[in-house]
């Protein structure tokens, strides 16, 4: 079964770093080739995608699919990691805020937006990362990263706690957008509760557990193709003479302007590559047929 590859959707357990999935499934199904297609906080649950032999060859763009999240905010209290693992800074009193004077912020952050990073996070700085250097106590500047926030709707109000369903870019992060929030509203919020309930084409309701996976008799039922992960991509079907030239990273002319990928098919179904869209042409993107 080592030579088997594609996708497997994961409803990472808490308190799992992602790269502790990663181990326990190349250990336990035996896999030489495994990696994760986004990391996921110990401290969150939900969807984790696990990229299988040649699928690690897609797992970028698996990665910069669209996210969605249930986050539970705790309103009045600010920690120092912006989420419930954190020292406490600051405890404010909540009881004047009401579900309206959330709602009437969420606006401001819809849309793309400049995210400034918590300081306990993998992002490097100076070849550092920066949970390494919070932990040594230094406090540095972080540069804003661009992201987009496509909604946002309150699902459940029991103050000072509140669910939040996050539709977002990869690279979001939600610990920042609770505190956030919390600074606009003056009171402050850390991120009690994360859960991811999808990535892309990948739903939580569709997740297998990991002992479940771990202790399944075919594993490999769970696999799921790349054509399948990247379903709402446009499909090129090649003939046998475009193939050809795709195989051997030749441009295949089309009527295309716009930048955009596409999936390459030979006349068999076989998958042949990846397509960018370049100037009234194919060109070949990465190639997976000899």
């Amino acid at each position: 079964m080592a030579d088997l590859s594609g996708f497997l959707n994961i409803n990472k357990p808490l308190h799992m770093t992602s790269h502790d999935v990663v181990a326990k499934i190349r250990r336990g199904l035996k896999l030489k080739k495994v990696g994760h297609a986004g990391t996921l906080d110990p401290l969150a649950s939900g969807v984790l995608v696990i990229c299988v032999g040649h699928a690690t060859r897609f797992s970028e763009y698996v990665m910069n699919s669209t996210k969605r999240y249930l986050a539970n905010v705790h309103l009045g209290v600010t920690t120092e990691t912006y989420d419930a693992e954190g020292a406490i800074l600051l405890e404010r009193d909540v009881s004047h805020i009401q579900r309206a004077d959330v709602e009437v912020h969420l606006d401001k952050f819809l849309g793309n937006v400049e995210q400034i990073p918590p300081m306990y996070s993998a992002i490097k700085q100076g070849g550092r990362k920066l949970y390494d250097l919070a932990r040594s106590g230094k406090i540095v500047e972080r540069e804003a990263r661009a992201v987009r926030i496509d909604s946002l709707t309150i699902t459940k109000w029991s103050p000072p706690e509140f669910t939040l369903d996050v539709a977002c870019s990869a690279g979001t992060y939600i610990r920042s957008l609770a505190y956030d929030l919390g600074e606009a509203l003056g009171v402050g919020a850390y991120l009690s509760g994360l859960s991811r309930v999808s990535s892309g084409l990948f739903q939580l309701e569709d997740a297998v557990a990991l002992d479940e996976l771990l202790a399944a008799e075919n594993w490999s039922r769970y696999l799921i193709s790349p054509q399948t992960a990247l379903a709402d991509w446009p499909a090129i079907n090649l003939s046998e003479e475009e193939a050809d030239h795709v195989r051997h990273g030749r441009s295949i002319a089309a009527d295309v302007n716009e930048n955009k990928l596409a999936l390459g098919y030979a006349a068999d179904g076989q998958l042949i590559g990846i397509l960018r869209a370049d100037g009234g042409s194919w060109r070949p993107h990465k190639v997976f047929s000899d």
